[in-house]
């Protein structure tokens, strides 16, 4: 029963900021790597960032420099900070968690429920 709840969506001018908050609860043995996906009106979903349990992260080309992906493995939360946000960043986003639910068994991908960020002036 892993749940992954997301906070931090809203309506922003272009060039302001927003914090994405995701935080996974339920019988977890660890989590590897976790992320953020976004998916535009009438576009498919596509990656934004991710880390890994080690820190270790990577980004879209589109938003390198602008976003910052963070965790607490303590907390198992994944924060988005959003900057210089324009209204190409405007799509509903999801978290991503691969979590180990015991020791006997492999990293199943959970998925929060989305959070709507707008950016438009």
């Amino acid at each position: 029963q892993v749940q992954l709840v997301e906070s931090g969506g809203g309506l922003v001018q272009p060039g302001g900021s927003l914090r994405l908050s995701c935080t996974a609860s339920g019988s977890i043995f660890s989590i590897n790597t976790m992320g953020w996906y976004r998916q535009a009106p009438g576009k498919q979903r596509e990656l934004v960032a991710t880390i890994t349990s080690g820190g270790s992260t990577d980004y879209a080309d589109s938003v390198k420099g602008r976003f910052t992906i963070s965790r607490d493995n303590a907390k198992k939360t994944v924060w988005l900070q959003m900057n210089s946000l324009k209204p190409e960043d405007t799509a509903v986003y999801y978290c991503n968690a691969a979590v180990l639910l015991s020791m006997t068994t492999w990293y199943r991908d959970y998925w929060g429920q989305g959070t709507q960020v707008t950016v438009s002036s």
